[in-house]
């Protein structure tokens, strides 16, 4: 089957420079894809200059850019035909299974909330990246930053769009459902997280209690919960401390000649490392609870990262997540939907 992506060409630091040699790359490398490139053609089409035009892309004019510090708000009133929106409006038609932007994270929710509009059920969208566990593996962490306050049926309704995207891309019968918190026991919480711990394990799902910060790292659950704010500063603050490890053995290995030569013999356990943090390898946020996919990409992404971004759209089209979502939803008990 295959699968239609309607690509966000203006969005990012970067824009087109990225966007379109990802985007081809991408073609290239997946044959059962199609691209559709929305932006603007003056600055688009000369980026496809020896590119043979066939039925698996095509170029879509958009005329407007919205700003990666525009106010959402003014974005979603004012620009109508921005690459964002007109991106968005294709997944809506049906003409794409998915949209992928770089762009301006604010504005990408609120238009993607306004265009695709809310599953039955949901009650916020919610941003959904994957991040590396020590086992090599990988966890479905949300939300992390689309919802700063949250209540306890936002939490319950996060772990059943986080349990079915897994489900879906991972090939997870059951994934392990955890509640981000700062303690394991029962007890442990504010009382938000306390009453989403007890929705949550009302709900059917595989839910293995409280799960603290450590945790997620160490892959005790395939999905974790949290609201945005929580989960927006854990993520900021793994971040710091992995650009801290990499800073801090770079500077060891070059105090003199003997590090150095260290260093030397070393390489090849210092690439495998680098490469199994390296943040690109993981871009790529589903924004989920939507009738539609759109993917979120990290706004400074080069062209391996957004390549990345554009494959968690293709996995989320190919695996019907809209789909999962909305078919379990509708099999909570109606107290817990309320």
């Amino acid at each position: 089957m295959t699968t239609r992506i309607a690509i966000d060409c203006m969005g990012g630091d970067h824009g087109p420079s990225v966007t379109v040699p990802a985007a081809l790359r991408f073609l290239k490398d997946n044959p059962a894809v199609e691209l559709i490139l929305v932006g603007q053609e003056a600055l688009v089409r000369p980026l496809l200059q020896g590119e043979e035009a066939n039925s698996r892309w095509r170029l879509q004019h958009a005329s407007e850019v919205i700003g990666m510090d525009e106010a959402p708000a003014q974005a979603l009133r004012s620009k109508k035909d921005a690459s964002m929106r007109v991106a968005l409006n294709l997944v809506k038609a049906g003409e794409a299974d998915a949209c992928v932007s770089a762009g301006n994270t604010g504005a990408l929710m609120a238009i993607s909330r306004f265009v695709l509009k809310m599953l039955p059920g949901i009650d916020r969208p919610a941003l959904c990246p994957i991040l590396p566990t020590a086992d090599g593996g990988h966890v479905h962490m949300l939300d992390l930053g689309a919802n700063v306050d949250c209540s306890a049926q936002d939490l319950l309704q996060f772990g059943v769009m986080g349990a079915m995207l897994a489900s879906a891309v991972d090939q997870l019968e059951r994934p392990r459902v955890g509640l981000l918190n700062i303690g394991s026991e029962d007890i442990k919480g504010n009382e938000v997280v306390k009453e989403a711990a007890q929705l949550l394990k009302a709900s059917g799902l595989n839910f293995v209690g409280n799960v603290e910060g450590d945790g997620i790292y160490r892959h005790e659950a395939d999905v974790i919960v949290c609201d945005g704010f929580v989960g927006n500063v854990a993520l900021k603050s793994s971040e710091g401390v992995a650009h801290m490890l990499a800073s801090l053995l770079k500077s060891e290995f070059s105090r003199n000649w003997l590090t150095r030569a260290v260093a030397i013999l070393a390489l090849p356990v210092l690439k495998r490392f680098k490469q199994r943090l390296d943040p690109r390898r993981y871009n790529g946020a589903v924004l989920l609870g939507l009738k539609g996919i759109s993917v979120k990409s990290h706004g400074s992404a080069d062209i391996l990262s957004f390549y990345q971004a554009l494959a968690r759209a293709r996995d989320a089209a190919q695996n019907r997540v809209v789909e999962r979502i909305a078919e379990q939803m509708a099999h909570l008990p109606a107290a817990e939907v309320s």
